[in-house]
Order: structure tokens, then C-alpha cells, then sequence
């Protein structure tokens, strides 16, 4: 197979919150391994009998990151896959090899093993975090092969799955499955002793940020760490600390104030620099003397905090005007065909004035939180809970490692709002219920990785702690769905599931409602048959039966959630369909299904102002 191509797909640096320049050995520092690679099915999981990292066996070609299910991929194969082979050959230099090379992948779903030259690397489990193989004691100069087996069962019961279907074909809100590489896969070349990653916390009250820096090899040398802040190219802020034991924390004043908000999302720069030496005694100070890596990074700094039935930004409460955004493409499936696509959906969000997303069952990639940062979008970092059974303490085994990864890679992202690792945890098929000893656990672990930042344990139900009381309400009498939420003030609701769970005073959050169904080219014999036939084509309750109604409709809904004294949020569901789902504000390929003008006035309700926002005292010293 020849692997040779004129463009690599997803081309773009794939982790722009921290970033190299050119490599400690010369020349670029990083490689893309997107683009064609050799693949083959393995229907009866026989491929390590057969000893395919060693052999191959590999009969078809795949355009890496998208998966098989996808048209892209050049596969387009949509039944289930229980496993993948992928294998290509990489060129390595002496010099690259000096260092420590670490190959990356975004993502892999399910199971990875990774082996470099017949010689197993690296394992993962996890379909939506990032993970980091080191090589460099399996590489070789000259040609080396890499190959990738991945595993993946959405019907075990025993891994996060999110949105993908458990039957044979997509259905109601289940969609097309993902296998395998999902995501970019590229290689890095740094020094023997680098930076390895780190968290940024900002303090926006006492004007400086925090660094938590993380040292990987040296065997224990001497270094020390320098972090230096920019604004618009301008120093603003400096701090250094010796490395101890791989790690070295930094607290970096700001000599000016520049606060990342919705409409303003001023960042500022970021350099760290690890050299050899003490802090001040010819050390990094030195002119670049004796330096070992440099990362640079971006941050914003802004403060995020709940009161007065509100989450406050910067100090004002900021109702969040949320839209539902599941992460499927047509052509890509989970996969974004693009990074201007990422992008793209932002635009549309924020043309009908939304000012974030519930980034819904799927852990997204992080270029699509850097877009947020730069847009000033807010969003809320979730997991795909969906098909993992956690009826019983083994479903915490499944799951906490996996989203404990998620919330390190995307704690130092501003957009990032608050975490919400689990959606709706309906009992198992056989009627054992949640385990919520496991839900408090994970709230927990969150709370301990990111006390800066509010906590939903599951969207809708059933709550077991929580920072923020949400339901999911999709009633679409605008009248009885206004009177669900008329008594919340004094405490009093209409509670979705009274008997599993109860509101006790938290800001609240209508985090799902509207999804009525709507598509411009249907008859009306498709909107007689909707209940009937919603496998082919569906929204949540009765069809409008014009987009007037639909206008009516999504005025009345939004308007009651806007002008209720108690509500901090809403989330409507959807930006866009997906496959049969089609009750989006636009299609699946992100066209419109709406005229300007009701476009115009869906932006112009979302634009009210809300009754949160009236009644919250404003915070001082943000």
C-alpha cells in the first residue's frame, strides 16, 4: 500500500493549550500521523493469536482519525466492529531519537494496545480521553512500524458509549457508532527531561495565576522553572521555582487585568521555560542560558462561583443561554470534518444568541474548547455515560479513571464552565437500579481535581449531590411547561421524578427542554405519522404543524424559562439534528431549516434579559 497523499486530513495542531516550538534536535517539533494507514477488520478478535503486530494481515486502507463507521475513513462500514488493526511505517532520525519521542493519540474507542516494531508499547482503555505513549526504547532510526489494535463493545454494559447505538442500526436518540482512531495521531520530540504538562488556575479577585507544572525524566537533576505572562505581546507577570520531585508550582501576579468573558474573551500568553540550574543563580534568567524545554500556553482569567440561586461570572450573574450540541457529523460521525467545522458550530450558536453549549454524552476534542476559549463560548465539560452499566460498584472501575482524564486534560480551558460527568443514569434493562454510591464518588473526585468550578453529579436524574438542581423537561403546552416553574422562588416545583429525587434550593437548571420536531421538506402525512415512525424521523412530543407554530412555540418555552425567578440556565435541545433526530435549530449538515426572520426572533428571545439577572446582587471585587 502506498502511503504517500497531498494533504493530510486535521492537519492543525491537535493541543493548542500547550504548544513547542522547533524541536530540542532541530527541525519541526512534532510529526502528524493522520492520512492513509493500512487496516483490517477482525470480526473474530484472533488478530493477537495471530500475532498481527508482528505480521500484519492487513488487506485495506483507512484515512486516519476517521472511524470505519464513517465515509470519510473511505470504509463506511456500519455494522458492528468488535476490533480493528491499523499499521504504518514511520521514518525516524538519530537526532529525533536523542530525545524522548511520545506518540499521542486524541482518542480510541475502546480498548488500545499500541506496539511499535512487533513489541507492545502501550495500553489504553477509554474512548474519549487522550493518552500519551512513550517510544523511544522501541523506535529504531530509519523505518519503524507502528500498529494500533483497538477493541470496542457498546453492548458489554461496560464502557462509556455516549450516543452510539446498542442495536444494529441508528434509532431514536442512539446514532451511528465510532471504532477505533478517532482522533488525531502524531508524534513529539522533546528533550530527555521536559515539561509534561500542567494546570492553570486563574485568580482574577488577587490578580494572578496559578501554575502547577509537572517534570517528566532527569533522573532527579537540578532545574528550576520560569513562567512568564503576556497581554497583547506585553510582559505583564513573571515567577520562577526550583523542580522538585517532577514538579514545581508557580503563583505569577498580573501587572494588569484582563478578564476573559462572554463578548470579551481576552487571553493572555503563557511561556514556560525549564532550565538547568537554581531560580536567580544562572538559571533560566540567563538569557535562555541553559535551557532545557519551553511550552507555551494561553489563559484567561476569570472567576466562576454560585449565589443567590445564580452562577455569577466575573462577579454579575450570567444566565446561561445553552444549546444542545451532540458532536456528530454526516460525513465523520464523531469525527468533525474539519477544524473550521469545530468552529462552525460555535457561529451558529452564537448567531442565535446563545452564549454556550452542554456538550452532550461525548467528551469533545480539544480543539473545539480552544475555538470556545477564543470565542468566549461557554460550555460544560461531560462524558459519555450511556451504555455503562452502573448498577453496581464495577461500573466506578469503568469510568472514574477514564473521566478523571478528561477533567485534567480540560481544567485549564476558560470556556469550560463546570463538569457534569454523567446524563440521565436510568436504571439497568433489568430494572437494578443506580448504584449512587458511585455518582458521589465521582462528584467527589471532581470536586477534589476542580474546586473552582460547580458540579452536576447527572443532568436530569436521579440526583444524589449536586451544585446545580437540573431536569430535563421536553412538555410542549407552553402553558402547563410555564407552570412547572412558577412557585420555584419559594421552593416549590414540579419535580420529573419525585420519587428518586428532590430539589433542595440549589441554583436550578431546565438543562433539556423543546426538541420539537421539525423538518421543512416533510408532507403532512409525515407529521401524522411522526409518533408512529420515529425510528425514521423524530422530535419530542406533538409536530407543529407550521413553522409559525414552531416560532410560537419556541418563544413561549424559552420566555418561561427566562422570566422565572430562580432559573440560573437553560439548555435547548438541539443546535442541529442528527440523522433521524430531526428536531434542530438547523439540519444535520448545518443548513438552515427556518426562514431569517424566525431566526431573527429566536435570537431576539434568547437576548431578553432573565430574571436572574435582575434580582442577583452584583459580587465585588471581581
Amino acid at each position: 500500500m502506498g502511503l504517500s497523499y497531498e494533504k493530510i486530513p486535521r492537519s492543525e495542531y491537535p493541543r493548542p493549550q500547550m504548544t513547542r516550538g522547533q524541536a530540542f534536535c532541530g527541525g519541526e517539533s512534532w510529526l502528524n500521523l493522520n492520512g492513509p494507514w493500512q487496516f483490517e477488520f477482525d470480526f473474530g478478535k484472533s488478530g493477537l493469536d495471530r500475532k498481527w503486530y508482528e505480521k500484519g494481515g492487513f488487506t485495506k486502507e483507512i484515512i486516519v482519525p476517521f472511524c470505519p463507521e464513517s465515509s470519510l475513513s473511505g470504509i463506511g462500514y456500519k455494522d458492528f466492529i468488535p476490533a480493528v488493526w491499523y499499521r504504518r511505517v514511520v521514518n525516524l532520525t538519530e537526532a529525533q531519537l536523542s530525545g524522548e519521542v511520545l506518540l499521542h493519540f486524541g482518542a480510541v474507542d475502546y480498548y488500545c494496545r499500541v506496539y511499535v516494531n512487533g513489541r507492545e508499547a502501550y495500553s489504553h482503555s477509554g474512548g474519549y480521553s487522550s493518552f500519551t505513549a512513550p517510544i523511544t526504547g522501541f523506535a529504531v532510526p530509519g523505518e519503524n512500524v507502528i500498529v494500533v489494535y483497538a477493541e470496542d463493545d457498546t453492548r458489554s454494559g461496560k464502557q462509556p458509549s455516549g450516543k452510539q447505538s446498542a442495536l444494529f442500526y441508528s434509532h431514536g436518540c442512539d446514532y451511528t457508532r465510532t471504532t477505533g482512531i478517532w482522533q488525531t495521531v502524531w508524534l513529539e520530540f522533546v528533550p530527555k527531561q521536559y515539561i509534561k504538562g500542567f494546570k492553570l488556575t486563574p485568580d482574577s479577585a488577587n490578580e494572578a495565576v496559578y501554575a502547577e507544572v509537572y517534570i517528566a525524566g532527569g533522573s532527579g537533576a537540578r532545574a528550576c522553572l520560569k513562567g512568564e505572562a503576556f497581554f497583547d505581546g506585553k510582559a505583564v507577570g513573571a515567577a520562577e521555582a526550583r523542580v522538585e520531585g517532577g514538579f514545581a508550582a508557580l503563583r505569577i501576579s498580573l501587572a494588569e487585568k484582563h478578564l476573559w468573558d462572554l463578548g470579551a474573551p481576552n487571553l493572555y500568553g503563557l511561556r514556560l521555560t525549564l532550565g538547568a540550574g537554581t531560580p536567580g543563580g544562572g538559571g533560566v534568567l540567563e538569557k535562555d542560558a541553559g535551557v532545557i524545554d519551553q511550552a507555551e500556553s494561553y489563559f484567561g482569567l476569570r472567576s466562576v462561583y454560585l449565589r443567590d440561586n445564580a452562577v455569577f461570572l466575573n462577579g454579575r450573574p450570567v444566565f446561561q443561554r445553552l444549546v444542545l450540541d451532540q458532536g456528530f457529523y454526516p460525513d465523520g460521525i464523531y469525527t468533525a470534518p474539519s477544524d473550521e467545522a469545530l468552529k462552525r458550530d460555535i457561529e451558529l450558536a452564537q448567531s442565535l444568541g446563545f452564549n454556550g453549549a452542554r456538550l452532550h454524552e461525548k467528551a469533545f476534542e480539544e480543539r473545539f474548547l480552544y475555538h470556545a476559549d477564543k470565542m468566549g463560548y461557554l460550555v460544560w465539560g461531560e462524558h459519555a455515560n450511556w451504555g455503562l452499566n452502573i448498577s453496581s460498584p464495577e461500573g466506578l472501575i469503568h469510568f472514574l479513571p477514564e473521566w478523571l482524564e478528561l477533567v485534567r486534560r480540560d481544567f485549564s480551558h476558560p470556556a469550560v464552565i463546570g463538569w457534569c460527568p454523567f446524563n440521565e443514569t436510568w436504571d439497568a434493562a433489568n430494572g437494578a437500579r443506580q448504584d449512587s454510591r458511585i455518582l458521589r464518588t465521582v462528584y467527589e473526585a471532581t470536586k477534589a481535581l476542580d474546586p473552582t468550578r460547580p458540579v452536576i453529579d447527572t443532568s436530569g436524574n436521579f440526583h444524589v449531590v449536586t451544585d446545580i438542581y437540573d431536569v430535563h423537561d421536553y412538555e410542549q403546552d407552553v402553558a402547563v411547561f410555564a407552570g412547572h416553574y412558577k412557585g420555584l422562588k419559594k421552593g416549590e416545583i414540579h419535580e420529573t421524578i419525585p420519587e428518586r429525587q428532590r430539589y433542595g434550593g440549589q441554583p436550578f437548571f431546565v438543562s433539556e427542554y423543546g426538541g420539537a420536531w421539525w423538518n421543512p421538506e416533510a408532507g403532512e402525512e409525515d407529521l401524522r405519522d411522526l409518533e408512529e415512525d420515529k425510528a425514521k424521523s423524530w422530535g419530542y412530543g406533538n409536530a407543529p404543524d407550521s413553522e409559525a407554530e414552531f416560532l410560537s412555540r419556541y418563544i413561549g418555552l424559552t420566555e418561561a424559562l427566562l422570566l422565572s425567578e430562580g432559573i440560573c440556565a437553560f439548555c435547548y435541545t438541539q443546535l442541529y439534528d442528527v440523522e433521524q433526530e430531526q428536531n434542530g435549530l438547523f439540519t444535520y449538515g448545518r443548513q438552515p431549516k427556518f426562514s431569517k426572520e424566525t431566526y431573527e426572533q429566536i435570537k431576539k428571545t434568547n437576548a431578553q434579559q432573565a430574571a436572574v439577572e435582575r434580582g442577583a446582587r452584583t459580587g465585588a471585587g471581581d
